[in-house]
């Protein structure tokens, strides 16, 4: 199990180093300074997996020194029965308002890279 979580986290830690990676290559930049990563609650990230991930992908790169910053988002859902938003506790998929499980995610998915500082 332990395997396949490593294995999540490196797949994930690939793709966003490669966008750092692009970016900083496309605006010619010394060097990294910050990477703030944002990540959905449903990703199910393990962040200090995550972080040596990272670290490994951009090892020997102009972000290899980078300060990394990660914020987790809560899922939130829209009910379809009485059209509140709430957030979704311990990820049980119901609506805090009418208990209805008619619902549409509008957040908690998502993993992006949300601003790189460089010199």
């Amino acid at each position: 199990m332990l395997r396949n979580r490593s294995m999540h986290e490196l797949r994930i830690a690939k793709d966003l180093s490669d966008i750092v990676l692009d970016a900083a290559s496309m605006q010619r930049v010394a060097s990294v300074t910050k990477v703030n990563i944002v990540f959905g609650e449903m990703i199910q990230i393990v962040p200090a997996i995550f972080e040596t991930a990272f670290r490994e992908c951009v090892r020997g790169t102009t972000a290899e020194e980078a300060e990394r910053a990660f914020e987790i988002l809560p899922v939130r859902i829209l009910c379809r029965e009485c059209g509140q938003e709430s957030n979704v506790e311990k990820l049980l998929f119901r609506c805090s308002h009418c208990g209805s499980q008619e619902m549409d995610v509008i957040q908690g998915n998502e993993m992006f890279v949300k601003s790189i500082e460089a010199e």
